[in-house]
């Protein structure tokens, strides 16, 4: 099979991509072509996974003044007819999607070169690309039920989240060992993505001292904010400072690891929560991005409603963070109550149900329909 894959803008939509693809090579062999946006994240994360990459003009038009979005629609326009000469070179069997502004033309060539499109759906609520898309697509996997009434009802199948494959196998006991944490005693997991998020750090290096009284502190802070957290770090006390771990970020094994040695977690509410929080049966206090426009809010609320989660307010966090996390880790009946829901969730078989699909367009198109 030669694959399309596309989509991204952050990792919660691009490891998706990757863990379907391992899914297909476990049945056989597969040539992938990753095609995005120049510079963007998901050609780093591609070239960190070692997946060949085709960078094309693309840009945002949603929410911009008339003439950058001009410029934009433009630059779309061109990375139409790039990807278009790329299939007329060499067809694809299907194209894989995520969604994001980059895909559109991606999806638009793929349309126009009669390949199937399986459309994933990370988030609950999508956007404009992906509606734009949906329209497209020959099927569209979503990660929970409730994103059906978005979207085309007969193309869609409830799927999962895919994770990420180097998740499998991780144990509580085996990544506290490897990162160094005591087994018998509290630990909460920080991190808010690969540039980390500037108020979620704010909130935990003002409020340091209590959290590290109430449990062992793994803070992943993102690239971004690594210097001056890491010197507020440098002045704490011997005793404070073998409780906190703080990393600048954790790639692959090591950030499962993380997820799988915590008693809870605070982050952000990407797509990504959806899936590997449930994973590792995972608790949360969730703070969605509140210029994300709807999606984290969406993801947050729908783990909350289910009682696998509490939503903290971005503003208020710097004052609610404490007494939040202490009635929590404070209250281990309610703590495990919330582990056994949001384990309840998890979707363990989402790759290897998207790598099906993606094998069943390759069977139609052997039989002279898609």
């Amino acid at each position: 099979m030669f694959l399309w894959m596309a989509g991204g803008g952050t990792g919660g939509h691009v490891y998706p991509g990757l863990a379907v693809l391992q899914a297909l090579r476990a049945k056989g062999p597969v040539d992938v072509l990753y095609v995005g946006g120049r510079g963007s994240v998901e050609e780093q994360l591609a070239a960190r996974s070692g997946l060949p990459f085709a960078g094309i003009p693309a840009g945002g038009v949603h929410g911009l003044a008339p003439w950058r979005a001009a410029v934009n629609l433009i630059k779309l326009a061109r990375g139409f007819l790039t990807v278009l000469q790329l299939g007329r070179r060499r067809r694809p069997d299907a194209l894989f999607v995520t969604g994001g502004y980059a895909s559109v033309p991606v999806a638009l060539a793929a349309w126009a070169l009669r390949v199937p499109i399986l459309l994933y759906l990370p988030d609950i609520e999508p956007g404009l690309a992906v509606r734009f898309i949906a329209r497209l697509a020959t099927r569209i996997g979503v990660t929970v039920e409730d994103s059906r009434a978005f979207l085309p009802a007969h193309k869609v199948v409830e799927t999962g989240y895919p994770v990420r494959p180097e998740f499998a196998g991780i144990n509580r006991t085996a990544a506290r060992a490897a990162l160094e944490l005591p087994e018998g005693e509290r630990v909460l997991l920080v991190f808010g993505g690969s540039t980390g998020a500037r108020s979620i750090n704010q909130a935990v290096v003002e409020n340091l001292d209590a959290l590290l009284e109430m449990a062992h502190v793994v803070h992943i802070s993102g690239e971004r904010d690594w210097p001056w957290v890491a010197a507020q770090r440098d002045t704490l006390p011997a005793s404070a400072r073998s409780r906190y771990y703080l990393y600048p970020y954790l790639h692959g094994v090591a950030m499962g690891q993380a997820l799988a040695a915590a008693d809870l977690a605070v982050c952000r509410a990407g797509a990504s929560t959806l899936g590997e929080l449930p994973y590792f049966g995972l608790p949360a206090v969730l703070v969605p991005y509140p210029y994300a426009w709807r999606y984290q809010r969406v993801n947050a609320e729908w783990l909350a409603s289910r009682g696998a989660a509490v939503v903290l307010e971005d503003a208020r966090l710097k004052e609610e963070l404490v007494p939040t996390v202490r009635s929590l880790l404070g209250d281990p009946a309610r703590l495990a109550g919330m582990r056994e829901r949001v384990l309840a969730l998890a979707r363990p078989n989402a790759a290897k149900r998207l790598a099906e699909i993606l094998c069943s367009f390759q069977r139609s198109a052997g039989k002279g329909a898609v």
